[in-house]
């Protein structure tokens, strides 16, 4: 049966929090609490509120080693509404129950995905937005945060190589980042409602592109997948016969979607080579470099993402690698105006545009809050050498545990950027699926979390570098479980 995307939780029992965590830490609180803030004058109480709240989320932060990265409970305080508005000590207790069982990120064996840690100056930017309550579905509404957005979205599609010109918006996820792209395509290809399209993408492309082809009302074999060598890199002779093969059947090609870093193992399609044979034939190509596209930020490492910048468009999704707290995703394309056409329906009960269109007429989402103002806050705190110090150690971790593991019975899943996956040498199946369950379960054992993928039709364990605190200690350790897991 398949998971269920969400599922009723019974009303947790009471809950004592941490020691040294929750409202005991803030003995001033008082009894009540304002609503709304005010707007004429400071409310002290609300100043101590939120005071204590940050001390709370610092706390659990610098307990975060002394916890397993995955909690043994999930645990949630009483989920409907009480008859009476709660205290603020409740409110922080409910705060702290929550955060007793939450993912730990933070944790120093936190490698199983592409969720490091967050970068405070983001934090502290999506506090101020949540206060600011902007929404950038139009410039009324959002005067300044509106050319915010619209500038370090060009900044970063010129930082990608796409031209002087381009530009984008930020979505709420790389699976609407995508979607967008793929609309776009369509609607420049002139194939709106034309069910024989096709999207050509990697084999081991993610799955938002299924979902997005669904969306689009467009059947599941409009997805074709191609193929990829032994570097888990796009086959550009696979993708050349499936073009001849799309032609010969007389089905139009909408876009061709390029991988930067795949999902399980980090490999980067070759995306010169795909945009020489989408130009000689008019179709768009789309980079998915949720994962890979911010490596094109450092001039030490734009070279494992190459040729990014002859793309149409490009989703990338700071938050992976970068601690951009989620969700932070961009659409970027080579002619942002091309957003505006395809998804302008006007807004008659606002204001006309400042500029060509509103942000709610640039995407598919109309209401939007300011996820811009932690991006540009955390890229501003780290600076260029910030990123490249990210990008550098998350490149030097995925390159040490690989030396760890070399010696060892291990088929290792590897590409040019900071994802690691392997599993034992000549395990069929039903061995290796049994092996990736008891490896990773010694793993938590020593507060080692690492993922469980199907690749290949195997299991493998995935290590994600991204975690600046993963250090020697770590990798050793980890090393030492998956050595004695092997006969």
């Amino acid at each position: 049966m398949a998971p269920a995307c969400s599922a009723a939780l019974a009303p947790a029992p009471q809950h004592e929090p941490s020691p040294g965590h929750g409202p005991e830490a803030s003995p001033g609180l008082v009894q009540t609490l304002a609503p709304f803030p005010d707007p004429v004058q400071t409310d002290p109480h609300l100043q101590h509120f939120l005071q204590s709240a940050t001390e709370q989320l610092c706390q659990w932060w610098s307990s975060a080693a002394q916890r397993s990265p995955l909690p043994l409970l999930s645990v949630l305080p009483e989920v409907a509404p009480p008859p009476e508005g709660q205290s603020p000590q409740a409110l922080l207790a409910d705060l702290q129950l929550v955060m007793d069982g939450a993912f730990n990120p933070l944790h120093p064996g936190s490698m199983a995905h592409l969720d490091p840690p967050p970068l405070a100056a983001s934090v502290a930017a999506e506090l101020v937005a949540a206060g600011l309550n902007n929404n950038l579905l139009a410039e009324e509404l959002s005067p300044s945060l509106t050319r915010l957005e619209r500038g370090l979205c060009a900044w970063l599609a010129s930082a990608l190589g796409l031209g002087d010109q381009s530009g984008g918006v930020a979505a709420s996820g790389g699976s609407l980042s995508n979607l967008m792209a793929l609309v776009v395509a369509r609607h420049q290809a002139g194939l709106a409602g034309d069910t024989d399209a096709l999207v050509l993408c990697s084999a081991d492309a993610h799955v938002s592109l299924g979902k997005a082809l669904m969306v689009m009302g467009l059947p599941a074999g409009a997805l074709r997948p191609v193929p990829v060598e032994a570097s888990g890199a796009l086959s550009i002779p696979q993708l050349e016969e499936a073009l001849d093969q799309a032609q010969r059947q007389g089905r139009p090609v909408l876009a061709v979607v390029a991988t930067a870093g795949t999902t399980v193992r980090g490999a980067v399609d070759p995306i010169g080579a795909m945009a020489a044979l989408c130009r000689s034939r008019g179709i768009w190509l789309h980079v998915d470099g949720a994962i890979g596209a911010v490596f094109a930020l450092s001039d030490a490492h734009r070279g494992r993402v190459p040729d990014l910048g002859l793309a149409d468009s490009i989703t990338v999704n700071p938050q992976k690698l970068l601690g951009i707290p989620k969700s932070s995703s961009l659409l970027l394309l080579r002619q942002p105006s091309l957003l505006a056409a395809c998804f302008a329906t006007g807004l008659p009960y606002m204001e006309p545009s400042w500029a060509d269109a509103h942000g709610g007429e640039c995407g598919l989402q109309g209401t939007r809050p300011a996820e811009v103002l932690k991006l540009w806050l955390g890229l501003r705190q780290l600076g260029l050498s910030g990123i490249e110090a990210v990008l550098s150690g998350a490149i030097a971790r995925r390159q040490r545990l690989h030396q760890l593991l070399q010696p060892l019975p291990l088929d290792l899943c590897s590409g040019p950027l900071h994802l690691l996956a392997f599993c034992p040498h000549g395990r069929d199946a039903a061995a290796a699926e049994a092996w990736s369950l008891e490896t990773r379960q010694s793993l938590l054992d020593q507060q080692l979390m690492l993922s469980r993928p199907l690749y290949g039709g195997r299991h493998h364990l995935k290590a994600v570098l991204g975690n600046p605190h993963t250090g020697e200690e770590q990798l050793q350790t980890l090393r030492r479980v998956v050595e004695a897991s092997l006969p």
